[in-house]
């Protein structure tokens, strides 16, 4: 039976919301491969809802009020520090940057042993007056888990002390390698090219990907293009679809559950993004054997090993995007390969099992320097 000093784990982990998005699915994931384990799991969020509620009913709200100037904003931090000192929580890790803001200072307030936050992504669209609260968290916490070394250096530039950073990347579950039906059904010599991304930030390029397939279409009539997600800039680039031309020949399919299965369904994936930490899209892609063509910014080269796995370009740049899909719809048998490569790296380097282990030897050294054991074993 464990002494006093190497009891179980107790850890409470804090996400904004539920809603889509890949931190939200890699909270709802992580959250999930603890409860798995013998581990006193607590959870919170600042915004009870989102798809993801369903397989965390058990998390509790702690709302600001729509900002973290309100009463009821430091109502919640005090209700929160209080149920972290009446639980004897060991490590308190938020996962984002408003959960940073609220859950570094209630955990140091109930003089928790581990505080951790999390830097998922690069900074670069933050405000200045987000990232300068941001960062004072990031100074009250134990350490910053970044999930690229991308973001790690970000941090590192702004003068964080390396030892106070950690990189652990994403994690794929089991069911993102299972074979899946393709969502969309095959049509012979018809080439398909995917964007899966929220439709809310100029910054994901979606226009830009948009011109590029404007002129990819003239070389490849079979060619056709496939955007996933949702969001209020949806329509206007439905409507930029149209005027380019392309209009019948893209796909705007809203909001999917069924991933694995829209993949299936593509040739290519695209990233054109301007800003990327980690990018669950090409991670799944690569799960699902596809090769992806990508912005050479942030982690993405970290992801694909360029003419094994995929191709990078120049951010913001049309022309080097229509080439680089040019040349991979020219070579279909080559991006297979890349598809195969890319499956295989991600099966070996980037599970959920490999990052839930990472994750428990952090918050056990952590735990460790303030003199203090903790039990994570089979039952």
């Amino acid at each position: 039976m464990p002494t006093r000093s190497e009891q179980r784990l107790r850890l409470f982990m804090m996400m904004d919301s539920l809603q889509t998005g890949g931190s939200e699915r890699q909270f709802a994931l992580m959250a999930g491969a603890f409860k798995r384990r013998p581990v006193d799991l607590y959870l919170g969020c600042l915004q009870r809802q989102g798809k993801f509620l369903e397989a965390l009913e058990e998390i509790v709200e702690y709302p600001t009020g729509g900002s973290f100037l309100t009463l009821r904003m430091q109502n919640s931090l005090l209700r929160l520090a209080s149920f972290l000192r009446r639980t004897r929580v060991d490590v308190a890790h938020s996962y984002d940057l408003y959960t940073n803001v609220m859950l570094v200072p209630a955990a140091r307030l109930a003089r928790l042993p581990v505080v951790i936050a999390s830097q998922r992504q690069l900074g670069d669209l933050l405000t200045p007056v987000k990232r300068r609260v941001q960062n004072l968290a990031y100074r009250w916490a134990d350490c910053v888990v970044c999930n690229s070394a991308a973001a790690r250096d970000q941090l590192i530039s702004q003068g964080f002390p390396a030892a106070k950073l950690t990189v652990i990347h994403n994690g794929l579950p089991p069911a993102a390698f299972a074979p899946a039906a393709p969502a969309l059904p095959p049509q012979p010599d018809v080439m398909r090219i995917g964007v899966i991304t929220r439709m809310n930030e100029r910054a994901k390029n979606v226009a830009l990907f948009l011109a590029a397939a404007s002129s990819v279409a003239q070389r490849f009539p079979l060619a056709e293009f496939v955007l996933v997600g949702d969001g209020p800039l949806r329509k206007e680039w439905e409507e930029l679809a149209a005027q380019l031309g392309i209009g019948p020949r893209t796909h705007f399919l809203g909001d999917r559950h069924d991933i694995p299965a829209v993949l299936a369904s593509l040739d290519v994936v695209v990233s054109a993004s301007r800003s990327e930490s980690l990018s669950n899209v090409i991670l799944e892609s690569m799960a699902a054997g596809r090769p992806v063509v990508a912005a050479r910014v942030g982690g993405n080269p970290e992801l694909i090993r360029e003419g094994e796995t995929g191709l990078l370009v120049a951010p913001d740049d049309e022309g080097a995007l229509r080439d680089a899909l040019e040349l991979t719809l020219a070579s279909p048998q080559r991006a297979r390969e890349w598809g195969t490569n890319a499956r295989r790296i991600a099966a070996a380097e980037f599970t959920l099992e490999q990052a839930r282990q990472r994750f428990e030897q952090l918050y056990i050294d952590l735990l460790s320097k303030k003199g203090l054991q903790r039990v994570i074993a089979a039952d």
